[in-house]
């Protein structure tokens, strides 16, 4: 049965899921900014970071900056022990307080690159990674994965013990199959067999988007704690208040109003400062159409703001794009 003993201090027991394009900086920011027990950096492909000039993409994707009462774990992927050792020792040199290892990701790109939830085919080379990076630093390594490859190849429980005994503190499942994708439902029952399994903690992951959920992906899974993924787009304040509700940590103040146009023209102000403005116009407007479709906004306003490359304009119509459409209501 898997043991309350996290790696490191982890209130509320919820975790924000790496997301790529989506859990940058800026947004892990905003999520801590309202709480979070553990925020989780985009997927870093090893290989970026070890080259004599890494991308723009993979150095800003190690930053591990966040409010200093939340821990940040650095992902990293890939499938060559030395490139993901010495990726880890980057990332902990960044200050990086935990280093994720990715087992999950069921995109093709980094499928067809024989990493991610590809590893879940090959335990011996997951493994090697695994003691690689483990071997390279001394802040805790954790691990996300999946249930298995397809529904022939369920062997998480298998690879969760093998990953304890090479050091690793906490895992990570999502419950689904990679051939699965992001089909159906997430099968938390079948998280229980790695819990059983394992003495270390273990994080539940998949279709949790409220207290509800996570309330039952707990009492199925026997987790330790969940992750939360897609529910908090648009929705920083998510992980916070599903903590209060499942653990009684403070309950945040939710914002509406002006309240939430102040904050969504900060996270904005955020995404453009971090990538600069051409670029930042374009990124922050998936984050602007989420925050407006969480807040029942103007559809019409909506569609505006993703042509828009204005920022004072953006901004300028941020209360009225927020404001419940009750047209549509």
């Amino acid at each position: 049965m898997t043991s309350s003993a996290f790696p490191v201090s982890l209130t509320p027991p919820i975790v924000l899921a790496p997301m790529s394009g989506i859990t940058d900086l800026p947004f892990r920011r905003m999520v801590a900014r309202f709480g979070a027990g553990l925020v989780v950096s985009e997927m870093i492909a090893s290989g970026e970071m070890v080259t004599a000039r890494p991308s723009r993409r993979a150095a800003s994707r190690a930053r591990a900056e966040v409010d200093e009462s939340v821990p940040t774990a650095v992902q990293l992927a890939g499938r060559h022990a030395d490139a993901m050792a010495e990726a880890a020792r980057i990332a902990e040199g960044q200050g990086a307080p935990l280093i994720d290892i990715n087992m999950g990701c069921p995109a093709k790109k980094v499928v067809g690159g024989a990493a991610g939830s590809a590893l879940m085919r090959e335990p011996d080379l997951a493994l090697r990674l695994i003691e690689a990076v483990v071997g390279a630093v001394r802040v805790p390594v954790t691990l996300k994965m999946r249930l298995g490859w397809d529904g022939d190849c369920l062997n998480a429980p298998e690879i969760a013990k093998r990953a304890e005994a090479a050091g690793v503190r906490m895992l990570t499942i999502h419950g689904r199959t990679r051939a699965q994708f992001y089909t159906g439902r997430a099968d938390w029952e079948a998280i229980a067999g790695v819990v059983e399994a394992v003495s270390i903690p273990v994080i539940a992951n998949g279709d949790i988007t409220d207290a509800r959920s996570g309330r039952a992906a707990l009492a199925a899974s026997g987790a330790a704690g969940i992750m939360v993924g897609r529910g908090a787009q648009g929705r920083p304040w998510l992980l916070a208040q599903i903590g209060a509700a499942l653990h009684g940590t403070p309950a945040p103040e939710i914002p509406e109003g002006a309240a939430l146009a102040d904050l969504v023209a900060d996270h904005y102000e955020q995404i453009l400062s971090f990538y600069g403005a051409e670029l930042g116009v374009r990124i922050a407007r998936k984050h602007l159409g989420w925050y407006i479709d969480a807040a029942g906004g103007s559809a019409g306003l909506r569609a505006v703001l993703m042509r828009e490359s204005d920022p004072a304009r953006v901004i300028h119509a941020l209360p009225d794009a927020l404001t419940p459409d009750r047209a549509a209501a």
